[in-house]
């Protein structure tokens, strides 16, 4: 039996569902949620902070600071309570209440951004508020996610290897798209791999990563409001944006079978889903990544007031997201 002495080093990584059975398609759904963090941020969190410690950038005396919409905050704070280190986590109204309470029980202060951006959006006023606290404060060390490298390398290095070990006929790979970090990272693996791989980014309606109308967005996780500085399209063959009406269907229906997923996964499945009922090609081995499990999101997806009218089960299939194909 494993036995650990820190929390960051447990992370359960070859756990898939096969989703044959809930869906119309088959689709292996790789489970990311299982670690002291709850979530793939994990590997992010950790590849950044060992990294800034290797660089010399990060002093017993350091107060981390990172914009998180909440996964990736909470991995930090917990290697921050792990390796003794102050971390300040800038967040926005969007963040799940669970989520900011794990943060603060982890010993991390919480500063809940509520005012967009005019240009930025909340990610854009997040930010400014994470520069703010760096110029006042020689002491915080602002590891920014969405310009690190080490945000893509961790998915070089572990989330692809992973699922090329245990798919070695591997055709498409669908991930959703946040910071980009994980799709970069995997896109970037498999591309050189023995064999094609058609990566499919999955993005949210509302979101500007590729170049979509700004739109109103209130599941955290994917998406985005300025585009992410990682992401190289050239790396992407397909993109599907997912309403959020759609996700809360899909997790439901995953939550009737049994398997409780959060907003992330949610979104990934349904697009997942949408791409495959259109190319209806036989014999795809197919996988998708799940960034996360569905506890910290019963205050917000699962919440009956916002889910009473998905309730009929005409109304927890996959609606029809849009498919924007990219250039190799």
């Amino acid at each position: 039996m494993p036995v650990i002495s820190a929390p960051q080093a447990f992370n359960e990584d070859d756990l898939y569902v096969d989703l044959e059975k809930i869906f119309e398609y088959p689709l292996f759904l790789k489970c990311e949620g299982f670690n002291f963090a709850g979530s793939i941020k994990l590997k992010a969190a950790l590849e950044m902070v060992e990294t800034a410690e290797r660089d010399g950038q990060l002093t017993p005396d350091s107060v981390l600071v990172e914009s998180s919409s909440g996964n990736l905050g909470v991995a930090l704070s917990m290697i921050a309570a792990n390796k003794g280190y102050q971390f300040v986590c800038v967040t926005d109204s969007r963040c799940n209440p669970a989520t900011r309470k794990m943060m603060e029980a982890l010993g991390s202060q919480v500063h809940v951004i509520t005012e967009p951006d005019p240009a930025g959006g909340l990610l854009g006023a997040r930010i400014e508020h994470v520069k703010a606290l760096c110029a006042r404060d020689e002491r915080y060390v602002w590891l920014n996610q969405y310009t690190n490298p080490s945000n893509s390398t961790a998915h070089y290095q572990h989330t692809a290897p992973a699922i090329a070990r245990q798919f070695p006929d591997l055709d498409v790979l669908f991930i959703g798209a946040g910071t980009t970090g994980t799709l970069m990272g995997c896109a970037r693996y498999f591309r050189t791999w023995h064999r094609p791989v058609h990566v499919v980014a999955i993005d949210t309606i509302g979101s500007v990563t590729f170049g979509g109308t700004p739109g109103h967005r209130t599941i955290p996780g994917l998406g985005t409001s300025i585009r992410p500085p990682l992401l190289d399209e050239s790396y992407i063959d397909d993109v599907v944006h997912v309403e959020e009406a759609d996700t809360i269907r899909t997790c439901h229906r995953l939550a009737r079978h049994g398997f409780l997923f959060g907003g992330s996964t949610g979104t990934i499945v349904s697009g997942a889903m949408t791409w495959l009922a259109r190319h209806k090609k036989q014999n795809l081995t197919a996988t998708a990544i799940a960034p996360d499990l569905g506890e910290r999101y019963l205050e917000t997806i699962y919440q009956p007031t916002r889910t009473h009218h998905l309730r009929d089960d005409d109304d927890l299939s996959p609606q029809t997201p849009t498919t924007t194909p990219q250039a190799a």
